[in-house]
C-alpha cells in the first residue's frame, strides 16, 4: 500500500515514514502543500497524511483542491492543535479523519488502517481503458484476445497508466514510484519495462498504446 505524507518538520516526517516502511507500507515524503499536488497529481496512492500547517499551502487548502477535483483519496489530517474548530474545519472539506500530535503510534498505524480499509472497499478491483481489463486483485491484464498475468513491478506501471489516462507521466516519476529507495537500479529499467508492457499490449490486440510524449515522458493512449 502506497501512502504521500506531508509534513514539513523535517525530523517528524522521517520519524512518521520510518514507522509506515517498518509496517509495510511504501511511503513518500513532502514538505509543503503545491508539492503536495503534484504528487498526487501525478502518482498513484491508497491514502494520504496531511498536516495542517504548511508552507506555501496549509492542508485544508490542499484537501479542498483534491474533493473540488473529484479526487475520494482517504486523507487522514494531522494538527498539533487541539481546538473543535479546526477539526471540524478538516472533517467538513472532506477529511476521512483527524490525529493530533502528538500521537501514539499505534493510533497512527489503527487510523490510516481504518480509512483505507473503507477505500479498498468501494474500490472496484477491475481497471478499464480501451478494449484491455487489469485486475488489481489477481494482477491479470486482459482483452478479448487473451490475457496475462502481470509481474509484479510490471502491473504497479501499468497500473500507474490506467490511473493517469491520457496524461503523460515522466521517467523520474515512474522509477520513483516504482522502484523507490532500491539500491543499484540501473535508469534504464523504467524504458525496458515499457518494452514488456508494449509487447504484452501487442500480443493482447490492444488497441492502447504507450507513446513517448516528450522526452522523457509516456503517456498510455487508445490508438494501438
Amino acid at each position: 500500500m502506497r501512502l504521500l505524507l506531508a509534513e514539513d518538520e523535517k525530523s517528524l516526517s522521517k520519524a512518521i515514514i520510518t514507522i509506515l516502511q517498518k509496517n509495510n507500507y511504501s511511503a513518500d515524503a513532502v514538505y509543503d502543500g503545491e508539492e503536495a499536488l503534484d504528487y498526487l497529481a501525478s502518482g498513484n496512492y491508497d491514502g494520504v497524511i496531511l498536516d495542517i500547517m504548511m508552507p506555501k499551502l496549509d492542508g485544508i487548502c490542499v484537501l479542498k483542491r483534491l474533493r473540488e477535483q473529484g479526487n475520494t483519496i482517504p486523507v487522514l489530517m494531522l494538527t498539533a492543535k487541539s481546538e473543535v474548530d479546526d477539526k471540524v474545519l478538516g472533517l467538513d472539506s472532506g477529511a476521512n479523519d483527524y490525529l493530533t500530535k502528538p500521537f501514539n503510534t499505534k493510533e497512527l498505524l489503527a487510523r490510516i488502517r481504518a480509512m483505507t480499509r473503507n477505500q479498498n472497499e468501494q474500490m472496484d478491483s477491475k481497471m478499464k481503458f480501451g478494449n484491455v481489463v487489469l485486475d488489481r486483485s489477481t494482477f491479470e491484464l486482459s482483452s478479448p484476445n487473451g490475457n496475462f498475468r502481470l509481474a509484479n513491478k510490471e502491473f504497479q506501471m501499468m497500473e500507474m497508466f490506467l490511473c493517469n489516462q491520457g496524461h503523460s507521466i515522466t521517467h523520474k516519476r515512474l522509477l520513483e514510484k516504482i522502484w523507490g529507495d532500491e539500491k543499484q537500479v540501473q535508469t534504464n529499467v523504467v524504458w525496458m519495462y515499457i518494452s514488456y508492457l508494449r509487447k504484452k499490449l501487442e500480443a493482447l490486440h490492444a488497441n492502447l498504446q504507450i507513446t513517448e510524449a516528450s522526452h522523457a515522458e509516456y503517456i498510455l493512449e487508445v490508438g494501438g
